[in-house]
């Protein structure tokens, strides 16, 4: 009996477990682009784009290797709009009743698919190194669930940088090398480019036709959208960027949108590359004396530490994960996200450069973004859809747990010890954004004072109950108990002038 497999815009690994399931002989493939999952929020052009355009490959990859594939393009007249919907046409098509698929990194599509009237088998997506047993394993009984600890155990079923049985260099982490501030010069041109092809370009046309009006540029779309393609950039970063990405990690320059970041997560997470794979080719520059520990560490842990295990919390915590708001947060989300005016130097950076690139790396998204939104109370479910709607390589599984849990704090501690936040000083010290700012970052209160030294006091203060006991917070609010009272009142009272001005729409 004839079975379809479905196959996501990011399961595009000829591994996949619904592929290796599947006969050739009698199944039929089924990938779709459809208008509900570039809308369910507006995800940025690029984005779009690059998904479409893999798919499109991908799909011919597999013809070529004699798999009956039935691909529905967004225009296709027949398009029936959705990943449900779609199944049930090519169903009723072919007389299939039953449908294989590895199971989707979302809990939205994976209730969808549970809700059609086929018979699906969902598949564990084993391309991850940690099953969900694993995890729940790992996680039970645990008072705190911190990634240092899962990750090391992923160090050790791995092999990763191990050396009889204990850490290279006898040591598990080196991030205290890897906080270097912003380089004067930058000797890396950036990520390898991909000019578009014929069946890029045609991508491009469907979607600045059909999502012209989403936040984020088509223009300069230099993504790589086949397997080959992919390996093309990992090597590139291996060669020219890995020696000096662990220094310059969490820095961040006005003028330099890449620094020394690899921007392989896209290919990562639609499956054009494995994560074992990229891990080994860093260890293997380390092996070779090419790159320091510290940076090919740093760099592994990205991958086998903090992917798979914010990959395990979101699936730990169900559904409701991204509706969590232990804060009580509900100021909007102001419009200089969307690219409105702003005289704060940092944000309008890292918000061009995202409606740019549909890319930044994580301290700009950690402490200039998320800082900014988590200082402010505003409603982490609205950052949560903005982060998911404008980052190239933002899942759900991914980017909820960052978002929710280590940017807002609103799952109230599950992921992060304690909450994310900083006052100017540690952006002026990352970067040199400061440096062309309305603001002056050095002054504590005033009209010219950088918002982030006001709200960041502001912060600990509405917080107060919950953080003063926090052993890793005490001095902060021993600093701010030692300040002069007429000086905290003013610190309070600047931030409440600045928040008036966010919500009433103000240029701050």
């Amino acid at each position: 009996m004839v079975r379809l497999v479905l196959i996501l815009g990011d399961q595009l690994s000829l591994d996949l477990a619904s592929l290796r399931a599947a006969d050739k002989e009698l199944d039929i493939i089924v990938m779709a682009e459809v208008a509900s999952e570039a809308t369910y929020v507006r995800h940025h052009p690029k984005k779009i784009a690059f998904i479409f355009s893999a798919m499109r490959k991908f799909a011919a990859a597999l013809k070529a290797d004699s798999w009956k594939v039935l691909y529905s393009q967004l225009d296709d007249a027949q398009n029936a709009g959705s990943i449900p919907a779609e199944l049930l046409r090519r169903a009723q098509e072919s007389g299939a009743k039953e449908v294989i698929a590895t199971r989707p990194g979302e809990w939205r599509l994976i209730e969808a698919l549970e809700g059609t009237p086929l018979q699906v088998s969902l598949l564990e997506d084993d391309r991850f190194l940690a099953t969900h047993a694993e995890f729940e394993t790992w996680a039970e009984g645990r008072k705190a669930l911190r990634m240092e600890y899962f990750y090391r155990d992923m160090r050790r079923k791995t092999g990763l940088l191990m050396e009889d049985g204990k850490p290279a260099q006898g040591q598990w982490n080196f991030d205290h090398d890897n906080r270097k501030a912003a380089p004067k010069d930058v000797s890396y041109s950036g990520p390898l480019p991909f000019a578009p092809d014929a069946i890029t370009k045609d991508v491009l046309d469907l979607v600045a036709t059909s999502f012209g009006d989403h936040f984020g540029k088509l223009e300069n779309f230099n993504f790589a959208t086949t397997r080959a393609e992919a390996l093309q950039a990992l090597e590139h970063f291996i060669t020219h960027a890995l020696p000096r990405f662990g220094d310059f990690q969490d820095a961040m320059l006005s003028e330099n949108k890449f620094l020394y970041h690899a921007v392989i997560s896209p290919y990562l997470n639609v499956g054009l590359l494995g994560p074992l794979e990229i891990c080994q080719a860093a260890e293997q520059a380390y092996k070779d004396g090419y790159a320091p520990i510290n940076a090919v560490e740093g760099f592994i842990r990205q991958i086998i530490g903090w992917r798979e295990y914010v990959r395990g919390i979101y699936f730990l915590e169900g559904p409701d994960y991204t509706r969590r708001n232990a804060l009580g947060h509900h100021r909007d989300l102001p419009a200089l996200y969307w690219g409105a005016e702003t005289k704060m130097h940092c944000l309008s950076k890292s918000v061009a450069q995202t409606r740019d690139e549909a890319y930044a790396h994580h301290i700009q998204r950690l402490m200039v973004t998320g800082n900014f939104a988590l200082l402010s109370g505003i409603d982490p479910e609205q950052v949560h859809e903005w982060y998911l709607e404008v980052y190239v390589d933002a899942f759900e599984w991914v980017e909820a747990p960052n978002t929710i849990g280590m940017s807002q704090f609103a799952d109230g501690g599950i992921i992060a010890s304690k909450p994310y936040v900083s006052s100017g000083a540690y952006i002026n010290r990352m970067s040199n954004y400061c440096k062309s700012c309305h603001y002056a970052v050095k002054d504590k209160t005033g009209e010219t004072a950088c918002p982030f030294n006001v709200l960041y006091w502001d912060f600990l203060i509405r917080h107060e109950d919950r953080f003063s006991n926090n052993p890793r917070m005490g001095n902060m609010y021993r600093t701010w108990n030692r300040m002069d009272e007429t000086h905290r009142a003013t610190v309070l009272q600047d931030a409440a002038i600045f928040l008036e001005k966010l919500d009433a729409g103000e240029a701050v």
